[in-house]
């Protein structure tokens, strides 16, 4: 019997069929690989409406397919070791530099957004890793301080364009990463990615449930948070969405995936029931007044700013200082480049840095 070289038989799925014949038994190896038989459970599995890997949209730059991983379970990968997903666990989420152990950063509200996301897509039927790979990078270009160092940018006024944390991401995964030479994304986690927040509609249902998920999560994370922190009680909750929902955590993201989960059931498009959408905004609308604005979670939130401004304005004029991977070149603009470093920044990182280029040290004789 021939044997198969060893690389042909890593890429093959360890199936075998024996034939018997009267010279002996005869052993053939199928061809499917594991790629390709996940590939054959989505199309026998999924819903209509579920975005199947092999009807994607391909790369920029077209790879050889992995033989073990659809192309959104490579994309998961990619973003999962990608070193803006790292730097993730010390970028704030609300709470600017908590004291405790237990206050949600960037990472633990993209892992919250991951799970919401995966809940979702398989009980719809619709494209699991796709929704995860989505989730995963959905945030990568927040800047240090949340959505303070993002005002922060936009509020300079030296940028060709306002500073928008979507629009970052997808930067992130396309120019930044790697070297510059970007991590190569299929067109779907793309557009998840970039149009995970604002007004615009991703193209995938699943691009869809990250949108909506996000919401989810941060609604009520930030009320868990918020709790922990003495700003506010569950008793100040609004009642009408605590009734509908559930008075605690656990039961209240419940309430809204399984709302949502009714309401976009073989349908395509996925959304709440009115009154749940309303009753959820609802909680949304009371964090803003409560939590996301002048509340004494809030009141280091323009140092944070200022430390981001101090930064940009400060490497805009001295960009040779920055890292090699960020230097500008002739045709480059420079605000960009300095955008890209400082938007990558954690939080310790952009205070250690400021604290390096603005305060004084002590003179030691």
């Amino acid at each position: 019997m021939q044997f198969l070289p060893r690389a042909l038989l890593v890429k093959l799925l360890l199936v075998v069929e024996c034939r018997f014949f009267s010279t002996g038994v005869s052993l053939i190896l199928l061809t499917m690989n594991p790629r390709m038989a996940s590939e054959q459970k989505e199309r026998e599995q999924l819903s209509k409406y579920a975005q199947l890997s092999t009807a994607s949209k391909g790369r920029t730059t077209e790879i050889e397919p992995c033989p073990l991983r659809t192309c959104y379970q490579r994309d998961r990968d990619r973003i999962l070791h990608s070193k803006a997903f790292r730097r993730l666990t010390h970028k704030t989420q609300v709470f600017l530099a908590p004291e405790g152990d237990h206050y949600r950063t960037r990472l633990t509200h993209t892992l919250e957004v991951s799970q919401i996301s995966r809940t979702i897509a398989r009980s719809l039927s619709l494209n699991e890793d796709l929704a995860e790979a989505i989730s995963l990078g959905h945030d990568l270009g927040h800047t240090p301080f949340g959505h303070v160092g993002e005002e922060a940018l936009r509020a300079t006024g030296k940028l060709r364009k306002p500073f928008h944390h979507n629009e970052q991401s997808l930067r992130v995964v396309d120019c930044i990463e790697y070297e510059g030479k970007g991590l190569n994304l299929t067109f779907e986690v793309r557009d998840g990615i970039l149009n995970h927040t604002g007004k615009t509609k991703p193209i995938t249902l699943e691009g869809q449930i990250v949108k909506i998920s996000d919401r989810i999560a941060y609604i009520n994370h930030d009320i868990d948070d918020a709790v922990r922190g003495g700003i506010i009680s569950e008793a100040d909750l609004p009642k009408e969405p605590v009734d509908y929902f559930g008075r605690h955590h656990g039961l209240r993201i419940s309430g809204m995936v399984t709302d949502l989960i009714a309401a976009s059931n073989d349908r395509p498009e996925i959304k709440l029931s009115p009154n749940g959408w309303r009753l959820m905004n609802e909680l949304r609308d009371f964090l803003f007044a409560h939590v996301y604005t002048d509340s004494i979670a809030k009141t280091e939130d323009e140092k944070a700013g200022m430390i981001l401004t101090a930064l940009f304005e400060y490497y805009l004029e001295n960009a040779g200082e920055m890292p090699l991977e960020f230097q500008p070149e002739a045709e480059d603009d420079i605000s960009l480049k300095v955008v890209d470093y400082i938007a990558g920044m954690t939080d310790r990182f952009a205070i250690k840095t400021y604290q390096l280029l603005f305060i004084p040290k002590a003179w030691m004789v």
